[in-house]
C-alpha cells in the first residue's frame, strides 16, 4: 500500500531478557546488551531507507548476530521480490569481512564504521595528516565537522566455500570524520577514566575493581629497586592514554559505493540513531521486555504484535505526518489521547490541547482536537483508516 525504499536498507540486531533460571531451545544464554545473566533471545530487525520495519527474526540468544545479516538480507529479497542492489548500512559489530565479502559477492554495497584505534599504522598516518580536509559548519558559522576520503585497496581475509583462510584485495571509499564536539566528550571521558585510575593506583586496589579505568594501567610486580619481582602494584599506562587522547573525536566509514557523494555517505550513516530508537520504542513504550511467555509460538507472537505496532507508528510518522514530529510525540499521544462519556451521544475530550494533536486532526481530517465528541464523532475517528 505505501511502497518500500530499498535503495539502502539498515540492520540491527538487539536482545530481550527472560527472568528465568532454565535456558531452552530459544531463550540461550548469551551476550546481554543489559549486562544481564538471564537468558536471552535475539531480535534482527530491517528496515528501509525511511526506516519502516521490513522484516524481523527472532534467533536464540546464544548466537552471533554477525552471520544473520545476509541470512536477513536474502530472506527480505526473496519474500518481497527485491531486485538490484542493497547497501547494507551497519555499526562496528557487523563489518567483519566476511559480511563485506558477502555483500560483494551478492551484487550488494555496504557502509559500515570502523574503529580508529585498529587501523594499520600507515592508515593512522593519513587519519593524523592535517591535509585534504573539508569542513561543515552550522547554520550559526560554527565549526561542526571536518571530513576527508580516499578511495584504494584495502586487504581482508575471508572463508571462502571450502573453510580456508583467504587474503583478498577490496576497492572501497574511506571517509574520515573529525566531530569537535565528540572529542571533546571522548577527552573528558578518557580524563575521568585516567583519575580512577590514579586513585586507585594510590591505594593498592585489586585489578577487578579498576573496571575500564584498566585499559589504561598496566599491572607489574615490582620492589624498591624498580626491578620487576615483589609486590604487585599499578602504573599508569601513558603510551594507551596518549593515543586515545589523539585519536578521540575522529570515526572512520568503510563504503563500497566509491562514487557516492561524501556528505550523502556521512548522512546515510547517521540515520542508524533512528533504528535504535526503533529498539527503544519496543523495549521501553511498548513494554516488549521482560517477557512473561513460555511457548516459542507465544514469544514469536508477542514480538510480532510488538513489530506490527512499531510499523504502524512509522508508517505515521513518515507517511502521513511527512517526518514532522518525532517517534517520542506520536507514542505519548497514543498513551495519553483520552474521551470520557458525559451522556448517552456526548463526550469530553480531556486530553491537554498541543500543535502535534492540530496538525494530525488537519492531516487526517478527524475531530481530534473538539472539545465535545458526538457518538459519530467518536465512531469515525475508531474507524478512520490511513
Amino acid at each position: 500500500m505505501f511502497g518500500l525504499d530499498t535503495d539502502k536498507t539498515y540492520f540491527d540486531c538487539t536482545n530481550f531478557y527472560f527472568e528465568i533460571d532454565k535456558e531452552d531451545e530459544l531463550r540461550r544464554k548469551g551476550p546481554s546488551k543489559e549486562n544481564r545473566s538471564d537468558p536471552i533471545v535475539g531480535m534482527g530487525l530491517l528496515l528501509d531507507n525511511n526506516i519502516i520495519p521490513i522484516a524481523m527474526t527472532i534467533y536464540p540468544g546464544n548466537q552471533s548476530e554477525k552471520p544473520l545479516l545476509k541470512e536477513v538480507i536474502d530472506d527480505l529479497k526473496d519474500k518481497n521480490q527485491i531486485k538490484g542492489k542493497t547497501v547494507h548500512v551497519a555499526d562496528k559489530g557487523l563489518n567483519c569481512a566476511d559480511n563485506i565479502a558477502s555483500a560483494i559477492i551478492n551484487h550488494n554495497g555496504y557502509i559500515f564504521s570502523k574503529s580508529v584505534k585498529q587501523l594499520s599504522e600507515t592508515e593512522k598516518t593519513w587519519v593524523k595528516l592535517d591535509n585534504d580536509w573539508k569542513e561543515v559548519r552550522t547554520k550559526d558559522g560554527d565549526l561542526y565537522y571536518r571530513y576527508k576520503s580516499c578511495v584504494d585497496e584495502f586487504p581482508y581475509t575471508i572463508i571462502d566455500i571450502n573453510g580456508k583462510k583467504k587474503k583478498v584485495n577490496l576497492k572501497e571509499k574511506r571517509l574520515l570524520t573529525y566531530n569537535y564536539a565528540l572529542a571533546a566528550k571522548k577527552r573528558h571521558e578518557i580524563n575521568r577514566l585516567v583519575e580512577k585510575a590514579k586513585s586507585l593506583s594510590s591505594s593498592a586496589n585489586k585489578k577487578s575493581e579498576y573496571g575500564e579505568a584498566a585499559k589504561y594501567v598496566i599491572f607489574k610486580s615490582i620492589n624498591e629497586n624498580g626491578e620487576v619481582k615483589g609486590k604487585a602494584c599499578a602504573l599508569l599506562n601513558k603510551e594507551a592514554i596518549e593515543k586515545d587522547l589523539c585519536l578521540a573525536g575522529y570515526n572512520l566509514l568503510v563504503t563500497s559505493e566509491i562514487d557516492m557523494d561524501d556528505i550523502e555517505i556521512y548522512r546515510t550513516y547517521h540515520h542508524l540513531w533512528r533504528i535504535e530508537e526503533t529498539f527503544k520504542i519496543m523495549k521501553s513504550d511498548l513494554d516488549a521486555r521482560p517477557v512473561y511467555l513460555r511457548l516459542e509460538e507465544s514469544i514469536k507472537g508477542h514480538f510480532l504484535i510488538c513489530y506490527l505496532a512499531v510499523l504502524l507508528e512509522r508508517l505515521i510518522q513518515v507517511k502521513v505526518l511527512e517526518n514532522k514530529y518525532s517517534s517520542n510525540t506520536i507514542i505519548n499521544f497514543i498513551k495519553d489521547f483520552s474521551v470520557v462519556k458525559a451522556s448517552s451521544n456526548t463526550y469530553i475530550n480531556i486530553t491537554k490541547a498541543n500543535k502535534f494533536i492540530d496538525e494530525l486532526a488537519k492531516a487526517c481530517t478527524l475531530p481530534l482536537d473538539h472539545y465535545y465528541f458526538s457518538e459519530s464523532q467518536i465512531k469515525k475517528v475508531l474507524n478512520y483508516k490511513i
